[in-house]
Order: C-alpha cells, then structure tokens, then sequence
C-alpha cells in the first residue's frame, strides 16, 4: 500500500507539472492566415497578377516557405484531377517546376513584407482553374491554403471598370445636353421667323 504523502505529491505537484507541459510546451502549433482574391480575371497574352498575403505571430526567418499549386477546370488537362505543384519558394530563393508554368511564373512579393504573390506572363486559357498558396512560417504551420479561380478571357469579355462606366456615363449625358440646346435652339429660331413673318404681313 502507498503511503499517504506519496498520494498527495502526485496529486499536489506531478500532475500539475503535467498540465503545465501540456499546455505551454506540448501545445498546439500557432496558426497562420493566408489571404488571396477569390477571383481573377485576365486577358489572354498579358500579364496576370495572384496575390497572396498572410498574417503570422512569429517572424519571418529564412525557414519560412510558400507552395503554388494549380488545380485545372479542363477535364482534359494534366492537372484537372488533383493540384499540382508549380512554384515553391524557400530560403529566399523560387524555384518553379518543371511544368508548362516554368519559364511564365515570376515571384513578386516580398517575403519580409509578408506577401507571397506570383505573376503569370503571359496569361494563356490552358491558366483557367485554382491557384492555390500555402506558406509555412515555423513555427506557424497550421492554417489553410488560399485559394484563387483564375479566368483566361478574350479581351471583349473583360468587365468593364467602374471608372470607364461613369466616364460613359459623363459623355452621354453631355451629348444629351448638346442634343437638348440645338434643338432649344433650332425651336427658338423658328418661333423667331413666325412673329417676323406674322409682323410683316
């Protein structure tokens, strides 16, 4: 049988040691946030830009890493059953794969500055599908990828900005204004030749 006092030192200092450890040293790893666009839409030939920003409690440290992964929406693409790994980043250096992406994939962000973003150039419709960006900042691995759909389109099928939409908005109504003034006109100089020629008889 235990002695008494052996019973409470287990239960006064070796399980709370145990909780402790549990919780400060053995503890879930940090997670990190990963944010992109939901969507991005680009002109075939040109440059596409897929931004990729996080948020992670730790700093940035050559350790730090980041994955692009491409999922395509073609059924008859190389990659439409599972994503493919196209661009990794590590120990400040890119290294992209060995794929169709290889000579197109740029890294342009600033891994210091937390940003992650690639550019595509040029663009191609084969690009239509999701872009997906993982980074991993130890000892922040947790967190999920962000995802980016990515649409290739022709240049008549680009939507039109806000600012170009009030610009025609603006040119519209003055060629209205312009349309309303001659014909104001126009009424004006007609009532003008009746009386003269009301006065004269």
């Amino acid at each position: 049988m235990e002695p008494r006092w052996l019973k409470d030192v287990c239960r006064r200092v070796l399980w709370p040691g145990c909780l402790l450890y549990v919780v400060f040293v053995s503890g879930p790893a940090s997670a990190i946030d990963i944010h992109t666009d939901p969507e991005v839409i680009v002109q075939n030939g040109t440059t596409g830009v897929l931004q990729c920003t996080f948020k992670s409690s730790e700093v940035v440290t050559k350790s730090t890493t980041v994955t692009w992964s491409f999922q395509s929406n073609q059924p008859d693409h190389q990659y439409f059953k599972a994503p493919y790994v196209i661009y990794y980043f590590s120990n400040g250096q890119g290294y992209p794969a060995n794929t169709e992406f290889k000579e197109r994939v740029q890294f342009i962000g600033d891994i210091n500055k937390k940003d992650a973003s690639i550019q595509l150039s040029p663009a191609q419709f084969s690009d239509n599908g999701t872009f997906f960006c993982d980074v991993k900042n130890p000892p922040d691995v947790t967190g999920t990828q962000a995802r980016t759909e990515l649409r290739v389109v022709l240049k008549e099928s680009l939507p039109q900005s806000s600012t170009v939409i009030i610009i025609w908005a603006v040119c519209g109504a003055l060629f209205l204004l312009v349309i309303i003034a001659v014909a104001a006109c126009f009424a004006i100089k007609v009532l003008h030749n009746r009386h003269d020629y009301e006065g004269a008889r």
